[in-house]
């Protein structure tokens, strides 16, 4: 597996989560929450990908149980592209069904409220997406998800 910090982002409307690795990509991290529609995003996530410099980035792709595309999908996936155009790093979706309910579940079990926290679930969906990634970069030795 490919040494380097890795990056999450579970997309949403008006939270984006994001998630890091360590160097290893042995731990996932919540890190922080940015505000979709936020005039500085670009700023923010420039200084993001100077900071961390990630080898891959992960971007959760929410799809329907059935797993069918969902308008949230395209929205995530145009996230992603922009992403790669932008910053030149190589963009991964990868499913991120249950994401944001374990996050909260996870939350509850840690005695907070979900509706008062959702900056923070936000973050935990990321670090369970990353976490999903690393376990199977470990188990499939190549990136996870599908390649923008």
């Amino acid at each position: 597996m490919e040494r380097g910090k890795r990056i999450a982002f579970d997309y949403g409307d008006v939270r984006i989560g994001v998630a890091i690795s360590d160097q290893e990509a042995i731990l996932a991290a919540p890190l922080t929450t940015l505000q979709s529609n936020s005039p500085t995003l670009q700023r923010e996530l420039s200084e993001l990908f100077f900071d961390i410099t990630p080898v891959h980035v992960y971007i959760g792709l929410p799809t329907h149980l059935s797993g069918q595309a969902s308008e949230s999908s395209l929205k995530a996936t145009r996230f992603g592209e922009m992403i790669r155009d932008n910053f030149g790093f190589p963009v991964y979706m990868l499913d991120e069904r249950f994401s944001t309910k374990n996050a909260e579940n996870q939350l509850r079990a840690s005695g907070k409220s979900a509706s008062r926290n959702r900056d923070v679930i936000d973050q935990l969906a990321a670090a369970n997406i990353l976490e999903f990634a690393l376990m199977i970069e470990k188990n499939q030795f190549k990136p996870a998800g599908i390649l923008l």
